[in-house]
């Protein structure tokens, strides 16, 4: 393994828990002199001898005052986080402690840590790959059954196999076709071009395949934007407040009560849904409401689902069928319509709306059938995006989707230039480009303006 550049060779120290008082706080140190700076400061065992993967219990000393009674945890290299020295040091969760202790260990030689510096010294020593890494922010920031699984999957190196094993199967067509390259004057081919033109088009399959996840995958790390729709007076805000199960949204009988966007956030079923109540849809000389109408359409334009609620004892089917046609919705959204006030609607009002299998009819303000249309919504999301993917495997990262896209294009030019006979040279060029668009996801292939870009997202202390 290389050395690492001295910028990343030195020891670095950082608060590794949430700021603030709190019971327990966590200080990390990384580096070649972790265990001594610590142990210069510990009363107690003698660290320099003990072995990895232990626990002490003793007090931290500056200059003989006692900054705290601590428990302290030791980690040898290569058998560490970073597979560096890490000394982790639990001390009580005083923010004067935390302060104290981090002046301490700077005092002696050690360096605050840059944000997401232990993860980047991992990935740097080879401790995992930059997927891998990228995924532990993830994990830390999941706050859904779904999120937390994806990246879980993903830190676990389940993605980056896949793409290791796709960029291996090129690897060896890319050395050959580059070996003609030397024997150019010779007119020889090395590569089975029938057998590349199958390999291409398995890979880029796969390629494709798991660019398509990154929909669903954007969905589940960011959650589904899913606005509510309608007239004035429809129920949009109770309905809101019903969903979010608390009172988020002003509710009135008067008709324009809202007339900016409302958002919050609720996990069904382990997916994240953000909601957003909108301005009632109508023609207006009101100045304020008609920036509220017209902020309503930008949004619902930009929604990954929208919910289309209308009064049931107001609207028929033509009308409703008119009012969702002047959002001028993209092909691709989907729309659910859904029928409010069904506890005050007449038999013949709710007949006409029952026999539509796209229509479901509630009562917000009693909350009649919400588990309907809850689990509505959560069938939309799955099958917009489980049932498409064919994959365990879901993309959730921008600049993952966007370095497959770029190797989808090289593998499209490849295949191309072998059904119209291109030259090897040509051929070769796509091909390295399409490797090094998977070998930046994993990080086989990186700059420094890359790295920092990625690990300056990372909380300080990870």
């Amino acid at each position: 393994m290389a050395a690492l550049p001295p910028a990343l060779s030195d020891t670095i120290v950082a608060l590794s828990t949430p700021p603030g008082a709190g019971a327990i706080a966590l200080v990390r140190l990384s580096g070649r002199e972790a265990i001594s700076l610590v142990a210069a400061a510990f009363t107690g065992k003698r660290l320099i001898d003990q072995p990895s993967h232990t626990l002490h219990f003793g007090t931290i000393r500056d200059e003989g005052r006692i900054l705290d009674e601590v428990v302290v945890s030791l980690f040898r290299a290569p058998n560490s986080y970073t597979r560096e020295d890490v000394v982790e040091i639990s001390c009580h969760g005083s923010d004067y402690i935390v302060q104290q202790l981090l002046l301490l260990f700077t005092r002696r030689g050690a360096r605050l840590a840059e944000a997401g510096e232990f993860t980047k010294r991992a990935f740097l020593n080879g401790s995992f790959d930059l997927a891998q890494a990228e995924a532990v922010a993830d994990l830390i920031a999941a706050d859904s059954q779904l999120s937390h699984q994806v990246a879980m999957q993903q830190m676990r190196g389940g993605f980056s196999r896949e793409l290791k094993d796709l960029r291996a199967r090129l690897v060896q067509f890319a050395a050959l076709l580059e070996l003609e390259l030397d024997f150019g004057e010779e007119d020889v081919e090395f590569a089975d071009r029938t057998g590349l033109l199958a390999l291409l088009e398995e890979v880029r399959t796969l390629v494709r395949r798991l660019l398509r996840s990154f929909e669903l995958g954007n969905v589940i790390k960011n959650g589904v934007t899913t606005v509510i729709a309608g007239r004035p007076n429809a129920g949009k805000s109770t309905l809101l407040n019903a969903l979010l199960n608390e009172e988020r949204a002003i509710v009135s009988s008067v008709a324009g009560t809202t007339r900016d966007m409302i958002e919050d956030e609720v996990s069904l079923d382990g997916i994240r849904f953000r909601f957003v109540d909108t301005a009632g849809l109508r023609d207006t000389t009101d100045v304020v409401e008609s920036i509220g109408v017209e902020r309503t359409l930008q949004r619902v334009k930009q929604a990954a689902l929208v919910i289309y609620l209308f009064d049931l004892t107001e609207t028929s089917p033509t009308e409703l069928q008119a009012e969702i046609e002047v959002l001028n919705l993209p092909a691709a959204t989907p729309v659910l319509s859904v029928g409010n006030k069904l506890d005050v609607a007449s038999d013949d009002q709710l007949t006409v709306f029952r026999t539509r299998p796209d229509t479901v009819l509630i009562a917000a303000s009693r909350g009649d059938g919400l588990d309907e249309l809850r689990h509505l919504l959560l069938t939309q999301v799955r099958n917009e995006g489980l049932d498409r993917t064919g994959s365990s495997t879901i993309v959730t990262n921008l600049r993952h989707a966007r370095s497959l896209d770029a190797a989808a294009q090289a593998l499209d030019a490849v295949l191309a230039g072998l059904t119209a006979g291109t030259g090897t040279e040509l051929l070769a060029a796509d091909l390295r480009q399409a490797l090094a668009a998977l070998g930046e996801i994993t990080g086989e292939i990186s700059s420094d303006d890359l790295l920092t870009s990625i690990f300056t997202q990372f909380c300080i202390g990870k």
